[in-house]
């Protein structure tokens, strides 16, 4: 292709023996050489292998306009990102030509002009991929001028041109993308008349700019994207518009645990700092992922807006921050993650759930910290026996001497920014705690047990058989009957809570 670039003639084209061929033709070209040699088009995407991929593979190769439906956060705009890489490295253009003009099939006045007058000395100039790409936002204030053209009088003025001649015609932003792809996110965001002006182009391929009536054979690879969320609340793709898209593809979220973990590890933007201070269980990833799971089928959370996998990335990234500034503050040089640094995770939720009635009506700390306890208890059960099975036969629990102790009356408090050494002095100072990790998970390192350890404990109240608290500086852990008798304190006359261990912000 180096060679290629060299030529900067029409005649020197002619030459090389260059054919011309439409974006449809090139993008399916491109994607059976990939798929002979068993290339993955879409590389960083993960769980689609079996699902979307296919259905945009075979949508390319049929020459297919597309539409990606789907919730938000389900890599849809970077999809339509990553078919660039099935086009050429280079394509030759008319040096000057606003529309892209192929050299062998100009569309423009300006192209024809330039060929019917030059010949073969008309000049060409190389178009990179990279530049063949254009994304536009679909928002209530888009206009046909943006979208098709308009008439431009500034241009007709410098010219002397009048208003009929169509050289006075200032392209929009998709004429212009002739020969490249061309996105529109958020499509039910467009206005239904701007939606109309769409119809001639992806059908008839002639566009109509303030009484002009334009030939011009554009060659577009659309691609748009939809929520499904928007055909009822902000808009909708009006009838003719969608019959006119070939290939409607619906996205989904993964399906498993583990393509979710491998997207948010991906994506997530670790600083390399952090990485050296910081170690943790791979059990805080599943965790992070686990909030996701029990997010999307939270009767608080509105399925239709969806949970985007922003949050998982989000919220490791908070997590890994929250275990950061405990080892800041400390003054430690190293430090293991911990359950206590969910806190940080919160944030994380609240700005990118939407909530229903009932969870508005919760508060979105609130249902975060729900959602975090639902995590621990879908994943206690693969750490340790299932507290349920024990209802009936007490005697024979695993988790015995914990729950004696705590019915004692003792409490322990764990807060966010202890010190490495007060982590582990608490934890141990719980009888059976320690005992309970041996068995089993004996053999695991001395920081994996202290993980499991407080995690055992945040299973125990999340099963109901301890009882947690929220204080204003972490949390605390008594016996369920004493944590259910705690009354609220008020001072005097502000009805604010002096008490932080109150009835409004039991989890349990």
């Amino acid at each position: 292709m180096i060679e290629i670039r060299n030529i900067t003639t029409l005649g020197d084209l002619k030459k090389s023996g260059y054919q011309h061929q439409t974006i449809k033709e090139e993008l399916r070209q491109n994607l059976i050489a990939k798929l002979k040699k068993k290339e993955n088009v879409f590389e960083g995407i993960w769980g689609y292998e079996e699902t979307v991929i296919p259905d945009i593979e075979r949508a390319i190769l049929a020459g297919h306009d597309i539409n990606l439906l789907g919730l938000r956060g389900q890599a849809k705009t970077r999809l339509a990102r990553l078919m660039v890489h099935l086009l050429d490295e280079y394509i030759p253009v008319i040096a000057g030509s606003d529309l892209n003009d192929d050299p062998l099939h100009p569309i423009s006045r300006y192209g024809r002009d330039q060929v019917a007058g030059l010949g073969d000395a008309t000049p060409i100039t190389w178009l990179h991929r990279d530049d063949r790409y254009t994304e536009k936002l679909a928002t209530p204030d888009v206009s046909i001028a943006d979208l098709i053209g308009d008439v431009d009088p500034i241009k007709a003025a410098a010219l002397k041109l009048p208003y009929s001649d169509e050289r006075v015609i200032h392209f929009g932003l998709i004429p212009r993308s002739h020969r490249c792809i061309f996105v529109i996110n958020e499509l039910p965001d467009l206005q239904a008349r701007i939606q109309v002006a769409l119809f001639n182009i992806l059908q008839e391929g002639d566009i109509q700019i303030r009484g002009f009536k334009l030939r011009l054979l554009l060659q577009i690879q659309f691609v748009f994207t939809a929520n499904p969320e928007d055909y009822t609340n902000r808009g909708s793709i009006v009838t003719p518009l969608k019959d006119r898209i070939d290939s409607q593809i619906i996205t989904h979220y993964p399906k498993t645990l583990e393509i979710g973990k491998r997207i948010t590890q991906q994506e997530a933007k670790i600083h390399p700092a952090q990485k050296q201070l910081i170690s943790g269980a791979e059990m805080t990833k599943d965790l992070i992922e686990q909030i996701a799971i029990e997010a999307r089928k939270s009767e608080f959370v509105d399925a239709k807006s969806g949970v985007s996998a922003r949050l998982t990335i989000s919220a490791y990234e908070n997590l890994i921050a929250a275990a950061e500034r405990r080892a800041l503050i400390n003054q430690e040089k190293n430090t293991v993650l911990r359950i206590a640094d969910f806190v940080g995770v919160i944030p994380s939720i609240t700005g990118k759930v939407e909530l229903v009635y009932e969870g508005q009506q919760e508060g979105p700390g609130i249902v975060a910290q729900n959602l975090i306890g639902k995590a621990i208890r879908a994943q206690f059960v693969d750490y340790f026996p299932d507290p349920e099975k024990f209802r009936k036969q007490k005697e024979k629990s695993p988790y015995k001497k914990i729950t004696a102790w705590f019915g004692d009356g003792h409490t322990i408090d764990l807060l966010h920014d202890m010190t490495n050494a007060e982590y582990e002095k608490t934890l141990k100072s719980v009888p059976g705690l320690l005992d309970l990790v041996n068995e089993y998970h004996k053999g695991q390192d001395a920081s994996l047990k202290l993980f499991l350890m407080e995690f055992a404990l945040h299973g125990l109240s999340e099963f109901s058989l301890i009882s947690k608290h929220h204080l204003t500086a972490g949390l605390q852990f008594k016996d369920l009957l004493s944590g259910m008798f705690t009354m609220p304190k008020f001072e005097d006359g502000d009805g604010e809570d002096d008490d932080d261990e109150t009835l409004g912000r039991q989890q349990n």
